[in-house]
C-alpha cells in the first residue's frame, strides 16, 4: 500500500534548494518533473521576485546548464531549468526508492514537500539515505491515502483536485466541451500546458486511490 509523507528539509541542504538561493519574501512552487534522457528538469513558479536577478543567479550557477522562461503573469513566472542533478542526493533518494514528488514549495531557508512510496519500506529507506548524506529534515505527516483518516480527496494534492473539481464544473469533460485548457489556465492562473499536466496528475491519482484498491489496502 502507497504511503504518502509531508517533510520539511533545509534548503542549503540540498542542490536544487541551493541553485535556488530564495530570498525572503520570495515563494516557489515545482509544477512538475519532466523526463529528460537520464536527467529531470522540473517546472517551477516563482512568486514575487526579481525576475531579472533571479534568472541571472540561477544560470550561473555551476550546476545548471539553462534556464528558460515558459509563462509570465502579473504576480508570477513559470521556468524550467536544466540542471545535473546526478549530486543532488535528496532527488536521488526518491528517484532510488521509487518515490514521486506530490507537491514541492520552497521558500528561503526550507523546501516543504509532499512525497508518496510505494510502501513504508522504501520511505525508510529513503529517510535513512537522507541521514546517510547529511540532509537536514522534519517529517510532518506519514499517512496513507486510502485510509479513511487521510480525507476525502483520494491522494489529491490542494492544486490537481482544484484543476479536476474546476474542469467538471466548466465543462471539460463534456461531449461536447463547453471549455477549453485555455479557459481553465485563464481561471487558475497557469498556463494551458500546466493545466493538461495537473489534470493528468489527478486523474491519476484519483485512479490509484480509489479504483486501484485492493480489498487487502482497505483493511
Amino acid at each position: 500500500m502507497s504511503v504518502i509523507v509531508e517533510m520539511e528539509v533545509v534548503a542549503s541542504d540540498f542542490e536544487l534548494g541551493r541553485i535556488l538561493d530564495i530570498v525572503p519574501g520570495v515563494r516557489i512552487e515545482v509544477e512538475t518533473m519532466v523526463p529528460a534522457g537520464e536527467r529531470a528538469v522540473p517546472l517551477f513558479w516563482v512568486y514575487d521576485g526579481d525576475r531579472s536577478s533571479f534568472e541571472s543567479s540561477v544560470r550561473d550557477h555551476p550546476a545548471v546548464d539553462a534556464v528558460t522562461e515558459i509563462d509570465e503573469f502579473e504576480d508570477r513566472t513559470l521556468y524550467a531549468i536544466d540542471w545535473d542533478v546526478e549530486f543532488d542526493h535528496f532527488f536521488g533518494a526518491i528517484v532510488e526508492n521509487d518515490g514521486h514528488i506530490l507537491a514541492a514549495t520552497g521558500h528561503s531557508d526550507a523546501w516543504q514537500f509532499e512525497l508518496r512510496f510505494p510502501g513504508h519500506d522504501c520511505l525508510s529507506e529513503f529517510r535513512e539515505s537522507l541521514n546517510g548524506a547529511g540532509i537536514s529534515f522534519e517529517v510532518i505527516r506519514v499517512y496513507n491515502p486510502t485510509r479513511p483518516d487521510a480525507g476525502p480527496w483520494f491522494g489529491l494534492t490542494p492544486t490537481q483536485r482544484e484543476a479536476l473539481v474546476l474542469a467538471v464544473e466548466s465543462g471539460y469533460y463534456d461531449i461536447p466541451r463547453t471549455c477549453t485548457t485555455v479557459e481553465l489556465a485563464e481561471k487558475l492562473g497557469i498556463s494551458d500546458q500546466a493545466v493538461t499536466e495537473r489534470l493528468r496528475r489527478a486523474i491519476v491519482n484519483l485512479v490509484d486511490n480509489s479504483l486501484l484498491v485492493t480489498s487487502d489496502d482497505s483493511e
